[in-house]
């Protein structure tokens, strides 16, 4: 056990100071996303056997980065460390509260984030039962998710349609009508940031994710969000030359609104 966690500690300490830090802004980034509680619970998560290493990042975020944890056979697992000095609790709230899943009342930041981050757990899971394509999730534990990681067995994490747009965008278009129509009917949840920027484009198939703000069909602001993502994803594949509207995906979708 202990051996492990000092293995941990040295790879996360060599995270840190192979970090190209540039002034003190980047300095105070590294200790908020390694601070001593965020440490403690990876330290729980490597005793458990989740995962051994980390090995460098895949996104950084205001509200989060995304790691990559290497387990002891090797095998790549994606680490999301939520951060609790710069998350936007405000907006957190806004997504949570109307949840009938969650009653949070507390303004305590840690628990808001715990909340959070057991809100994407628990959204994923429910989405990955349905047959959408996301990461599978594996655990959530106060500010960090562990899921599957999205890439080639070299290590190297997918990109976004944003970064990395489709080949033949009309087919991966019609792929993601497919996913979207077993998120939102099936699932019966709403995205609610549904865009280039958070569909993945691994071997040109779409697999969506960061679903942590994602509310059930019957929350309070469901349909405001739908139609955001809707006219979303009309817009941005427009312009990478697909025949689509809003009226043509809700008509796809079967959506009365």
């Amino acid at each position: 056990m202990d051996s492990k966690i000092n293995k941990a500690d040295a790879e996360l300490q060599k995270l840190i100071s192979e970090k190209r830090i540039k002034d003190d802004d980047d300095k105070k980034v590294a200790s908020e996303v390694f601070d001593d509680k965020t440490l403690k619970t990876l330290y729980k998560l490597a005793n458990q056997n989740y995962l051994d290493i980390l090995n460098g990042a895949i996104s950084t975020g205001k509200e989060a980065n995304v790691l990559k944890g290497i387990k002891d056979d090797g095998s790549i697992i994606a680490v999301k460390i939520y951060r609790i000095t710069t998350s936007d609790f405000k907006k957190m709230h806004y997504y949570i509260d109307g949840d009938p899943r969650f009653n949070v009342k507390s303004t305590n930041k840690r628990q808001l984030i715990k909340a959070w981050v057991n809100k994407e757990y628990r959204n994923l899971n429910r989405l990955y039962e349905n047959g959408v394509n996301v990461p599978k999730p594996i655990v959530a534990l106060d500010n960090v998710l562990l899921l599957e990681f999205i890439g080639n067995d070299q290590g190297e994490p997918a990109k976004t349609a944003r970064y990395d747009p489709p080949e033949d965008p009309t087919d991966f278009y019609e792929r993601l009508l497919l996913e979207m129509d077993r998120f939102i009917n099936k699932s019966n949840l709403i995205h609610g940031d549904l865009s280039t920027f958070n569909i993945m484009n691994f071997n040109q198939n779409p697999v969506i994710i960061d679903v942590s703000q994602s509310v059930v069909r019957d929350h309070p602001i469901a349909k405001e969000l739908l139609l955001r993502d809707i006219k979303n994803i009309s817009t941005e594949f427009n312009k990478l030359g697909v025949q689509t509207s809003e009226s043509k995906i809700k008509d796809y979708l079967n959506l009365k609104i």
